[in-house]
């Protein structure tokens, strides 16, 4: 019978150190897992988000803080959709043309539809209701 060395004491402490890690990244990431944020996944209340210009005609503008994604078809014409992803909850990273992106699973969203253009999502982002008022963009609630 052939003995196997004992681990020394810093392999050990590399492994649970590694582990810790891993763990870490997996929880952000996971069901209701905060990864850019906590709390609901959109307004539940009405939120100004600011001036209703500042997002471009034929563009989207991502509002990360408020989890909200508008996009602007038309000069007077807004649609928003949550900008929490679908597949693990996380809150989408970047808008790029009309594309909006997910960072922590490559999942990608189109912002004039909220429909998925690459998974690993498979469901499109909800609807949110969103006005202009006095020249503000305004989400969530009854907006």
């Amino acid at each position: 019978m052939t003995s196997q060395p004992a681990a020394s004491r810093r392999t050990l402490l590399r492994g649970v150190a590694l582990a810790g890690a891993a763990g870490a990244g997996l929880a952000a990431c996971g069901e209701g897992g905060d990864a850019g944020g906590g709390g609901e996944e959109t307004p539940s209340a009405p939120v100004d988000l600011g001036a209703a210009d500042e997002v471009p005609v034929g563009g989207a503008r991502l509002y990360r803080e408020q989890r909200v994604l508008v996009s602007r078809p038309a000069e007077d014409e807004y649609q928003a959709f949550s900008a929490v992803c679908t597949h693990q909850r996380c809150v989408l990273s970047a808008v790029e043309g009309t594309g909006a992106d997910c960072a922590c699973h490559g999942s990608r969203f189109d912002t004039q539809t909220g429909k998925v253009l690459r998974g690993p999502a498979t469901k499109a982002l909800p609807a949110v209701p969103v006005s202009v008022k006095d020249g503000r963009l305004v989400a969530g609630g009854d907006a």
